[in-house]
């Protein structure tokens, strides 16, 4: 299934939420990709119900020393009861937090929202 455009828009409190508590983690290129938040926009959802999207940054932008990749972070989702149910993924693209935020999910349903941070356990890798 091929992603579904939007916008481009501005991040919505939870994406910008959980980016934040995500980029948080201590790893090289954290401080740029933090700086690049102010610029970083959704351009498509992965799927009509999915929360996962792709971003992209408005230039300029000060690039992270990475290549295209998956920021170095765990950054696991655990229900009210702690038990763990998925994990929130941030891809790059050439430095930038430009290519998209997912959630992984392992239980039945897909999530029809991103989790609050205090659902978040962090850690890089």
């Amino acid at each position: 299934m091929s992603p579904i455009p939007v916008g481009p828009r501005p991040l919505s409190h939870p994406e910008r939420a959980v980016l934040e508590c995500v980029l948080s983690a201590d790893f090289v290129g954290a401080p740029a990709l933090r700086s690049q938040l102010e610029r970083t926009e959704v351009v498509a959802r992965w799927a009509p119900e999915s929360v996962s999207v792709d971003l992209r940054v408005r230039e300029p932008v000060q690039r992270a020393a990475m290549t295209s990749e998956l920021v170095p972070v765990d950054a696991h989702v655990h229900d009210p009861s702690g038990e763990y149910i998925g994990e929130l993924l941030v891809w790059t693209d050439e430095g930038a937090t430009s290519a998209a935020l997912e959630y992984a999910w392992i239980t039945d349903e897909m999530p029809t929202s991103l989790p609050t941070v205090d659902h978040l356990r962090i850690a890089p890798r």
